[in-house]
């Protein structure tokens, strides 16, 4: 509206043209003060009536108010707006436009209002204008605006002028956007208004006069009523699914009002929505009190749901759920547990709890399928409080008990309840509105109540195996320390080594890496004799009362101490009763091996390493058991169980086995076959403890390996081609520490060989041997054409240990040492034929001699070693010819080809 300022009139007759002053007026434009930006700001903060009466100020203010972006914005608050549906529509329209591009020019014209001579037909377009306005296809008045120009806006004098916020209905017999004309505030129109909104672009204001049309009143008398037993929602709607409707939708409706004070507004809402919640909350513990399923409990849980979800109920129902309210019924965790100096776990009772809590679990979702309707997903909230409330503090009530109790008991119960935690999850039953993910949320669950014991498990696990390990490897060293050094060896003879490991390990394979549960202990003979002791198996299990010796062989040696479960005895008997015969496969097979191998008893144990193993492997599966779980600290417990095997072979190497070849390697050191007065055996007893030594080397690399390629590779838990993997690189290492102990060995054991060769040589060949002459037997018609005493012991001391390695080592290993120990021997003989007197008449048994060194070189199967000895031979025959044909025997000296480059003629 225009302002006007009228004009000072000065001087000039009083009686002046009546319009003199109507000349001299001055119109003063009216501008807009504020800026379009804040005036659209201010209007966010204005209730819905004052804006309607705020568009009537002004077209400019219409347009304002009018935008549709300010009712979208409304639609999305209450959550009716869909984007892609609007889209949809406006595509629609798109393509109904393009499809109408061929009518004629004339009815293009005449529907947007222009005639054939270009005037503009204003009845007509103020149709179009009212229609864009008022309702109708809204996409189609947006094509027509953008292609045809804009219209004009209908006179301001236009009764038919709608604002959207007519009284308007919707008819609750149908599905389809039927409007149908009641009066205003019909209380059905306002239960289902929301279910008849459309996302329509340029129609969002008259969608949302609709619900607007049917809340509004219901919303202005919750927010001023005084009593809330007198508002009108509860007047008007008397059923309480209904009331539940009504509420939910006015607390919807709220949402969109974002007017000054709407937070009072909202307070005043919820508190009457409190009070009508809290009224039914009451209802359904009563019907809870009775057990009213089928009644009161079913009726109120669905007007809850249709009020806010109904989570008010679900949390009652949950709390006064046996599950929950008796959860002492199920099982008392200080029931697994045995107290004493050595308490222990009993799964049994542990197992029980998880059937019960189950069992009841089940019940109470069967009843939850009854009461609650589908949209209520109340399985959920009940799985969640069980596992918060009931699962994990049992878990830590009877975690904490058993930590205190011992470590032991704490490992076991820690594995098996996780066990029996996700065999339970596996029976329960999910209710008929259960997503599909209700057993992944089961595991999450389960995983939950762990996670906070899980970190100082698996560091307890790793501590408890590394000083259960380092107190059997310090017992065994303690023991040794203590027994009698002159033990009396026995070592394996006559018998084929690489049969009987593979013997053992076939019987390791299938009964050592059985499940830990499954296999009982079996007896074990002490390693270090006297009494026999039951000692700790591979498996855990009950303790049998049998003995792992054969009952065909009686020890005679002094007894030592021994062990028996644990405990240090001290042995007064000189002789060991004859025990008896051991009942499994595997005991038998360990006692077989412990009996042939007491000659290295004093170095390192069999026993003490199957010990380790067990250790090593019921901690690992322990821990395996949340890896193989695919839970979220599966990665954790893998990386645990790699340490363990590094822990398993260090302890195994460097402290046991790297000890007892250095102490053999020391008494081949000390070795001197000079201060040994009985020479009567064919071995050299430090070189055959050695040598014995390197069998069980072998033997428990081999039994590492299987438990390896069993517990490690084929679980998963390592990789063996990743050479980054610290339990690959801790096995290579070990490997290599056995490799290079035996190589020492070895070399020092070929010195100690050969010294004996030569101190044999030296004491046992006669002088009469190779010289008859000199005892007056060059007379004798018949001789002994067989090789000497002094032959005859040194093929017999060099093939009783070369055999010892066959099986032990690998075939190139093998062939070096042969061949070492053929060159070094052919070296000693060289240096020993020198030393002799030989005749004509004892060239033969120096012959006989060369060609007994050659068979059993020739079973060496080393062809360049054989040259040497076929050399030696053809020496031996020149001894054959006689003094006076010294020119012959210059020939054959000058031979160089006779022996092969091996001997040179100032040699020979």
């Amino acid at each position: 509206m225009s302002n006007f300022k009228r004009a000072t009139v000065t001087g000039g007759s009083s009686r002046q043209n009546v319009l003199a002053p109507l000349r001299d007026t001055q119109i003063v434009g009216s501008k807009p003060l504020l800026p379009a930006e804040i005036l659209s700001t201010i209007l966010d903060y204005v209730t819905v009536t004052d804006l309607v009466q705020f568009a009537r100020v002004s077209k400019r203010m219409k347009e304002m108010v009018y935008d549709d972006s300010r009712w979208v914005q409304r639609l999305q608050l209450m959550g009716c707006w869909n984007e892609a549906e609007a889209r949809k529509r406006a595509e629609a329209a798109w393509r109904q436009r393009a499809g109408s591009q061929g009518l004629p020019h004339k009815e293009q014209a005449e529907r947007a209002g222009i005639g054939v001579n270009g005037s503009t037909n204003s009845k007509t377009g103020a149709k179009n204008v009212g229609k864009s306005r008022t309702g109708g296809d809204t996409g189609w008045q947006q094509v027509d605006v953008r292609v045809n120009g804009p219209q004009k806006d209908p006179p301001d004098h236009d009764t038919n002028n709608n604002d959207g916020f007519d009284a308007v209905s919707l008819s609750p017999n149908t599905l389809q956007d039927q409007v149908a004309p009641q009066r205003t505030g019909d209380p059905l129109l306002g239960l289902i208004v929301f279910s008849h909104v459309r996302s329509i672009r340029g129609q969002a204001r008259q969608e949302y006069g609709k619900i607007h049309g049917a809340l509004n009143v219901y919303y202005d008398d919750a927010i001023t009523c005084r009593d809330h037993t007198t508002a009108t929602v509860f007047q008007a709607y008397r059923n309480p699914n209904q009331q539940a409707q009504i509420l939910a939708n006015l607390i919807r409706f709220a949402e969109s009002d974002i007017a000054q004070g709407w937070q009072e507004r909202l307070e005043k809402l919820q508190t009457l929505v409190g009070t009508f919640e809290r009224a039914v909350a009451q209802e359904f513990e009563q019907g809870l009190e009775t057990n009213d399923v089928d009644g009161k409990l079913r009726k109120y849980a669905n007007v809850l749901a249709t009020l806010n979800g109904g989570q008010k109920v679900v949390e009652l129902f949950v709390s006064n759920s046996p599950v929950v309210a008796r959860k002492a019924e199920l099982g008392n965790p200080l029931n697994c547990l045995s107290l004493g100096p050595q308490g222990s776990f009993s799964s049994q009772e542990s197992q029980r709890f998880f059937t019960r809590l189950a069992t009841t679990f089940n019940e109470q979702v069967a009843l939850i399928d009854r009461i609650f309707p589908p949209s209520v997903n109340a399985a959920a909230t009940f799985l969640e409080r069980v596992g918060k409330e009931v699962l994990s503090e049992y878990l830590s009530t009877l975690f904490d008990e058993a930590h205190r109790t011992g470590i032991e008991p704490y490992l076991q119960a820690v594995s098996a309840t996780y066990q029996q935690s996700l065999h339970m999850a596996r029976a329960l039953r999910p209710s008929k509105d259960s997503s599909d993910d209700f057993y992944e949320s089961l595991d999450r669950i389960v995983a939950n109540a762990f996670e906070l014991h899980i970190d100082l498990y698996l560091n307890e696990e790793h501590a408890h195996f590394k000083r259960k390990s380092e107190a059997e490897v310090n017992e065994w060293e303690r023991q040794l320390s203590e027994q009698d050094a002159s033990m009396q060896s026995l070592y394996m003879s006559s018998v084929n080594r690489q049969a009987d490991k593979r013997d053992f390990l076939t019987s390791f394979k299938k009964v050592v890496m059985m499940p830990v549960n499954v296999l009982p202990t079996f007896p074990l003979s002490s390693p270090f004799g006297g009494k026999s002791a039951t000692a700790k198996a591979l498996v855990n299990g009950e303790n049998l009362e049998t003995t792992s010796q054969t009952s065909t062989q009686l020890s005679t040696r002094p007894s030592t101490p021994s062990m028996l479960n644990g405990t240090s005895l001290s042995a007064s008997r000189s002789v060991t009763p004859l025990p008896e015969a051991p009942t499994t496969e595997l005991a038998a097979k360990v006692a077989i091996m412990s009996s042939r191998l007491e000659g290295i008893r004093s170095l390192f144990s069999i026993e003490v390493a199957l010990n380790l193993v067990h250790n090593a492997k019921s901690a690992i599966e322990r821990a395996a058991i949340f890896y193989r779980a695919q839970s979220q600290f599966g990665e954790d417990a893998r990386r645990q169980c790699q340490l363990i095997f590094v822990l398993l072979c260090q302890i195994l190497g460097s402290r046991h086995v790297k000890a007892g070849f250095d102490q053999a390697v020391d008494h081949l050191t000390n070795y001197d076959p000079k201060q040994i007065q009985n020479h009567g055996h064919s071995e050299v007893k430090p070189l055959v403890t050695f040598l014995e030594l390197v069998n069980v080397g072998d033997l428990i690399q081999q039994m590492l390996d299987v438990f390896y390629e069993q517990e490690m590779v084929a679980t998963r838990l390592t990789d063996r081609s990743d050479f980054l993997d610290p339990a690959v690189k801790e096995k290579k290492r070990f490997e290599q520490m056995l490799d290079e102990r035996v190589a020492a060995g070895l070399n020092k054991g070929i010195e100690v060989l050969m010294a004996e060769i030569e101190f044999v040589c030296a004491t046992t060949q006669k002088a009469d041997d190779f010289n008859p002459e000199a005892s007056g037997q060059a007379t004798q018609e018949v001789m002994d054409i067989g090789p000497t005493e002094t032959a005859t012991k040194v093929v017999e001391i060099v093939s009783s240990h070369t055999r010892m390695l066959v099986g032990s080592t690998d075939k190139n290993m093998l062939d070096v040492f042969n061949q070492e120990v053929g060159l070094r021997m052919f070296t000693a003989l060289c240096k020993h034929l020198k030393r002799q007197r030989i005749s004509v008449m004892g060239a033969i048994k120096l012959i006989s001699d060369m060609n007994h060194y050659f068979l059993y070189i020739q079973t060496l199967k080393n062809a360049d070693l054989l040259q040497y000895f076929i050399a030696l031979r053809e020496l031996a025959q020149i001894y054959l010819v006689d003094p006076s044909d010294a020119k012959e025997l210059a020939t054959i000296i000058a031979d160089g080809e006779r022996f092969k480059g091996i001997f040179r003629a100032e040699d020979v």
